[in-house]
């Protein structure tokens, strides 16, 4: 029974469901999104409570913004070594993916303002044919979160602000995959397996500093790293297993384990370089290394369990952005950006779970401002390099090696309003 189990866990709880570029969704604010998220050293609506929270201390009155981001992932692998041409090469099933955000802030007199944040920073997923040949790894993965980010920002000086914030942050995690069990002389197939909506929550904490003079102004923001300890129900699906045979195999376990997230610096400049055109340059760097290994707790209908090391080995990775906006007219933006993004997981825990990979990524997008309300759309598109990996060697020879192409386009929107 414990074999049956523990074979499916090690495959659903490998796979890198954390992984920093995959799985972190930065566009939370379209003026940002339009910018290639070169942000920090702007901060300059409601989105800079998740952006760096010492921009909203230059923030008058009630000002809230809504929005959100559609995310149409796209991709394929190509597995050269399969005997079988049908499957040398598949496609990733389409889905939308929709992560909301919701920012509001209040001054308190001239130097204090306060505010609060609703967003989905980590999240996303990948779903593929039920019968292709990797499904023993992952044919599902889907990851939520939710943070609520209260925060304030003080100004210290007519140059020099500074913010904080605490966030509270809600996660679920589900992956499916398919099991093949072997029973000696009995009997042996696949068994659908499903890992649904563990659940975990947890606190975390960002600040930042912004610093303006003249055309000149420049931004550091920090998101502190964090662990969320997952539970939830792993249940085999037996119901086309022969009578007989059913006994031999456990239907359900429940499962724990932690993931740990990373550190998140960020450090940005930008330069009034005219009266029109705001240019602006950012570097950000995560502290994945954290991510080196966990431990998988499986617990037993029988009151039994037992406990799984599973090495991830990731290695600290580095984002950066560059962006610019343009004003055609005193409220019309025009904005555009590039983005290199380093990948963080290594080729040999690479797997169709999470098939990530280093990328760029281009954004355009433009704002629009008249009285107190102001719109801003953000467009983006990811390239991301093609990457080969063993897929976790669960074939012999090389059979399911693969090599992985994905692309993303994102497309995202903010409304705001001054009260």
């Amino acid at each position: 029974m414990k074999k049956v189990i523990a074979l499916s866990v090690v495959f659903f709880l490998s796979c890198s469901l954390v992984s920093g570029s995959g799985f972190l969704i930065y566009e939370h604010g379209a003026a940002a999104m339009g910018m290639g998220g070169a942000f920090v050293s702007i901060a300059n609506d409601p989105t800079a409570i998740f952006y760096n929270p010492a921009g909203i201390a230059w923030l008058s009155g009630t000002q809230v913004n809504v929005g959100g981001t559609f995310v149409f992932p796209a991709g394929w692998v190509n597995l050269p070594n399969w005997p079988d041409p049908a499957y040398q090469k598949v496609y990733q099933l389409d889905q939308t993916f929709f992560p909301p955000h919701f920012y509001l802030t209040q001054s308190l007199g001239s130097r204090v303002t306060v505010g609060l944040g609703f967003f989905a920073p980590y999240g996303l997923g990948t779903s593929w044919p039920v019968n292709y040949p990797l499904r023993y790894i992952s044919t599902d993965t889907s990851l939520q979160t939710m943070f609520i980010n209260p925060a304030i920002a003080i100004k210290i000086s007519d140059h020099l602000s500074l913010g904080a914030g605490l966030s509270y942050i809600s996660a679920t995690l589900s992956q499916s995959l398919v099991q093949h069990v072997v029973i000696p002389d009995v009997w042996e197939g696949d068994i659908p397996a499903t890992m649904h909506k563990a659940k975990g929550d947890t606190v975390g904490f960002n600040a930042g500093l912004l610093f303006k003079k003249n055309k000149f102004s420049a931004g550091f923001n920090w998101r502190s790293g964090f662990t969320v300890d997952f539970s939830g129900p792993l249940t085999l699906d037996t119901s086309r297993v022969p009578s007989p045979v059913q006994p031999y195999i456990p239907s359900s376990a429940n499962v724990a384990l932690s993931f740990k997230y990373p550190n998140i610096f960020g450090l940005g400049f930008s330069y009034q370089a005219t009266t029109r055109l705001l240019l602006s340059i950012e570097g950000q760097y995560f502290t994945w290394s954290t991510y080196e290994n966990y431990v998988i707790k499986i617990d037993y209908p029988n009151g039994s369990s037992e406990e799984q090391l599973v090495e991830q080995n990731f290695k600290d990775s580095i984002i950066l952005r560059a962006g610019a906006q343009y004003m055609v007219k005193e409220n019309l933006a025009l904005r555009a950006g590039i983005i290199y993004d380093q990948a963080p997981q290594p080729v040999e825990t690479m797997d169709p779970s999470l098939p990530d990979a280093s990328r760029v990524a281009f954004t355009i997008g433009f704002g629009y401002t008249k009285d107190r309300f102001e719109v801003a759309l953000g467009y983006q598109y990811e390239i991301f390099s093609d990457r080969t990996s063993p897929n976790r060697n669960i074939y012999p020879d090389g059979m399911g090696e693969g090599k992985y192409h994905t692309r993303g386009q994102l497309l995202g929107f903010t409304f705001g309003y001054k009260f």
